[in-house]
């Protein structure tokens, strides 16, 4: 994959995947300390200690269609070429956690690439459950997007009603332009 976003969605897909009603992503750029941060955080099923031990192998899915699953331990394989660290926990009945980070200048680390269109991905994908809550930080700007209060004002109109997919597209737009688009 040539984006973090990319890997962002195909990590929260492992949540929904998971039953999580609630997927917190969370990315904070700090480009005075020269990293950037994420954390993804689901209260899914959790894994047993024992899967969660080889949930870094390829050859570690849950899937029937296949038996090899890339996502996990292609971000650790990236976290680490980029002087960052990778960190995993999880707990049957409460959820996971990835905790990823990445030295900022590191020449081998992808752009961010279109979170916009990522989380409209996730939204668009799965409108029903789960919610959403994305908090992006560049440099102390934030900006916080969250399904839930979205549904709340939307008063029961779907959120995958086109009219509102675009207005989330232009919000999510704006907000991550403000709080400090990634170069």
């Amino acid at each position: 994959m040539n984006e973090l976003s990319l890997y962002i969605l195909d990590l929260v897909q492992n949540s929904i995947s998971a039953g999580a009603k609630l997927v917190e992503i969370r990315i904070v750029v700090s480009r005075g300390e020269d990293r950037i941060t994420v954390l993804i955080q689901d209260d899914g099923c959790g894994m047993t200690p024992e899967f969660l031990k080889r949930a870094v192998s390829p050859f570690t899915t849950t899937r029937t269609t296949r038996k090899v699953g890339l996502g996990i331990p292609m971000i650790k394989e990236l976290c680490e070429l980029c002087q960052g660290s990778f960190e995993i926990e999880s707990q049957v009945g409460v959820g996971t956690a990835l905790h990823l980070s990445f030295r900022l200048s590191n020449i081998d680390l992808p752009p961010m690439g279109n979170l916009v269109e990522t989380m409209l991905t996730l939204v668009n994908g799965a409108p029903e459950k789960p919610e959403f809550l994305l908090e992006y930080a560049v440099d102390g700007d934030s900006f916080e997007f969250d399904t839930r209060q979205i549904r709340q004002a939307l008063g029961g109109v779907p959120l995958d009603t086109p009219e509102v997919l675009i207005w989330m597209r232009d919000y999510l737009q704006e907000g991550i332009e403000a709080a400090g688009k990634l170069p």
